[in-house]
């Protein structure tokens, strides 16, 4: 059975807008146009569009790319924490939801003030916090992810080493993407099982198209391999539910 599908993790590239290499990387262009059209026979009927390292504070790209996808899309986005509440507000007018930390990329230098800030963007605006980064190195800072309102981990973790950390966060309640498949050196299949049978609310699938910098990028299969992993309820749960819960999405 198809379902309908919250895309809970896609990147927008475009032109029009300043792309800060990262690493000496700068991504090829993925337009909204790119990214309908890649995806017209999926049936996804929402996402979130998340910033990239290579978009740093940039938000007018986000908010246009927003204003072009419409009801049902929603941002995930990168800001300083320095950041206004008016700032913020203006960015949730314009279908921002969450804030991203990249912690691989970008490195921990944000955890010293990753809490306070997730309180204040949870209590002003319902907000969570996003994180990318190897779930190996969380280690540190698993105790205060524990105490946060509201956290989604990226790429399923991306480790199998670090799997056991990522199992016993999403049985805190913390939120797992099901994405990137091609980005992980385990079987997608076994952890989305576990993940799935720890806390059937955490996994939330994407296609992380345009799957930037991914040693394999997204392929159809990867929906399938989500309802053969889990079966037809469940993987409803995965490809909407959860997501379209977490993120607030007007239904």
């Amino acid at each position: 059975m198809k379902h309908m599908i919250f895309d809970a993790h896609l990147h927008i590239v475009d032109p029009g807008f300043p792309v800060e290499p990262n690493d000496g990387y700068a991504p090829d262009p993925f337009t909204v146009d790119d990214y309908v059209g890649r995806t017209a026979d999926l049936g996804i009927a929402g996402g979130a569009v998340v910033a990239g390292s290579f978009q740093s504070y940039d938000q007018q790209y986000l908010l246009t790319a927003l204003r072009q996808l419409g009801p049902g899309f929603v941002g995930v986005t990168q800001v300083k924490p320095t950041i206004s509440d008016k700032e913020l507000f203006e960015l949730a007018d314009g279908g921002v939801r969450a804030v991203r930390f990249n912690l691989r990329r970008g490195g921990f230098d944000c955890v010293e003030y990753m809490a306070d800030f997730a309180w204040r963007i949870f209590e002003l605006l319902g907000w969570h916090i996003e994180i990318y980064a190897d779930s190996k190195s969380l280690a540190e800072i698993e105790a205060m992810l524990r105490t946060l309102p509201a956290v989604s981990i990226d790429h399923l973790g991306l480790s199998k080493e670090g799997l056991p950390m990522l199992y016993r966060l999403a049985e805190s309640g913390i939120r797992v993407k099901a994405t990137g498949f091609g980005r992980v050196d385990f079987a997608v299949s076994q952890a989305i099982k576990r993940l799935y049978d720890i806390n059937p609310d955490a996994l939330m699938f994407g296609t992380d198209l345009p799957s930037t910098r991914a040693p394999r990028p997204f392929h159809s299969v990867d929906i399938e391999i989500i309802g053969s992993a889990l079966g037809d309820s469940s993987a409803k749960r995965v490809l909407w539910d959860n997501a379209a819960s977490f993120y607030k999405l007007a239904v």
